[in-house]
Parts: structure tokens; sequence; C-alpha cells
């Protein structure tokens, strides 16, 4: 079991290099055909401009879009051209409300969309829009990899599942079993269970028994609260584990509550220190 199309897609230059190389060491892993989409973004469009502004600032920024683009383009397929892997590059333009449409047009098709943290000093709403379109609107599995790259050595040798009985947490776990499966330990975490859960006689324990099932070298750890957020108690158990990657569902509650009260995929995804495989 391993995946076969991943995708990655590029709209920051100051982050593309973290995404390609990651998007290429689990292509050659998995033997996989690379996909890389640059995207420029134009952003003619309500709230950047005036009503009535020339039509010459409307083509300035349509070209400086399409220049940050193939510029993008350029730079990719230098770097693909040393790697003994099946690959396409492409390059396109697209204002910011229309972003999602296009990545979800391709990400649609991929087992896996691998990108850059979006979160963080000098990041914009692309790279924000981007990862929220491939969990939403594409439906795939997205690994968020963080600024200082993939681990040296095996990706995903010693993983920790975030489980909290939620059909989000689930998915994610189905869709990452090929890296699950490859692991050398996985442990399921489970923070502060719910005392009247479905689960409450043995948290976590059906997940494991799935798991072993597949051959995965799984175990349990309940764990109780003891920091503010379920994203701290997280970091705290990769850390414990020596972990290399986190599995968890994304967006348990909906993305506009998250972004105004937080939540614990928005949380993680500012502070991730290693990759996070997420899915809905």
């Amino acid at each position: 079991m391993s995946y076969k199309s991943l995708a990655t897609f590029l709209t920051d230059p100051a982050t593309a290099e973290i995404a390609l190389d990651a998007a290429v060491r689990l292509a050659r892993s998995h033997d996989a055909h690379l996909e890389v989409y640059c995207i420029g973004i134009d952003h003619t469009q309500p709230g950047f401009f005036y009503a009535g502004a020339p039509a010459i600032v409307y083509q300035e920024t349509l070209d400086q879009a399409r220049d940050e683009a193939h510029a993008l383009e350029q730079a990719a397929r230098a770097r693909l051209e040393k790697e003994h892997l099946r690959w396409s590059a492409d390059s396109g333009v697209a204002q910011l409300g229309g972003l999602s449409d296009l990545v979800a047009l391709h990400g649609r098709f991929s087992d896996l969309v691998v990108q850059p943290r979006p979160y963080g000093e000098g990041r914009g709403h692309a790279a924000e829009a981007t990862v929220e379109a491939a969990l939403f609107e594409a439906g795939a599995p997205v690994l968020v990899v963080p600024d200082n790259g993939l681990p040296a050595g095996p990706v995903g040798r010693r993983i920790v599942i975030g489980w909290n009985q939620s059909n989000e947490a689930l998915n994610a776990v189905r869709r990452a079993l090929p890296m699950l499966i490859a692991a050398e330990h996985v442990n399921i975490a489970v923070v502060d269970p719910r005392p009247q859960g479905a689960e409450r006689s043995d948290p976590g324990g059906m997940l494991c028994q799935m798991l072993v099932r597949h051959g995965v070298k799984a175990e349990v750890s309940v764990i109780a609260r003891t920091l503010p957020g379920i994203a701290d108690m997280l970091a705290r158990q990769i850390r414990d584990q020596d972990a290399d990657m986190l599995v968890m569902g994304a967006y348990g509650h909906s993305r506009l509550r998250e972004a105004i009260l937080g939540g614990a995929t928005r949380n993680m995804l500012e502070h991730a220190e290693v990759p996070v495989f997420m899915a809905r």
C-alpha cells in the first residue's frame, strides 16, 4: 500500500523549496508521480483596488501574477530535472477568490497533497486558502510540512495519532495507512477522553485493534489534560515519543470559529515542529 499520485501547489517563493523538497522525497519513497502546480495570485478583486481603477492597473497586476507563476515553474523544473522520478509541472494565474476551484480541480485526483505550513511570519492568505481547499473542496489528505522541512532519514518513522473518536480523525487514520504500516512505532494519543463517550471503557482500543490487523505497530496512551490546549498536549506527546509525524483530523469545528477563537487544527499548524498529516 502506497501513494501513487502526489501534488503540491506553490504560491510563495519563500516556502516553495520547503514543499518541493518534501514532495520529492515522498514521491521517491513511494515511487509516485509528482504533480507541481505553480500559481500566481492576481489581486485584482474587490478590496484590493478602488472601483473604476484604470485598466492598466489590472493588466499590470495580471502580468505580475503571470511572471510570478512562470518564475515558480522554472525553479520547480530546474529542481525536478535533477531527480529520478516521474513528475509534471504547470503554472497558472488565479484570483484569491478563485484559488479554491483551481486546487479542487487538481487536488481531488491526488492521493496526497504536500504543502508548507500556512501560518507564520510572512505567510499570506493564499497559503491558508490552498490547504483548506485541498481538505474541503478537493477532499484530499494534506501533509503540512514545517519550516525546517522533513526530518532526516525515513519519513514517518515514529508517528503520533491524535485520537478523539471523531469522523475526521478516523478518516485521517485511514488515509495515512501507507505511512502507518511502514512506521516503526505508532502511538495513539487520547487526550482527556470523555467519561460518557462511546469508547469510555477502552479509549482508543478499537482503533488500535484495527491498525494492528493491518500490521501497524501501535499502542495507546490515555493522557490527562494538564496543559491549556489539545495542541499543547499533542506537542508534548510528540516530544515524549520522539515522534517525527502527527496524524490528526482537520477542523472538527468550523473554519470561521477556529479563525476567531482558535482550535486544535489551527493551533497545531501555527506551532508544528513535525509534519502534520490531516484529513477531513
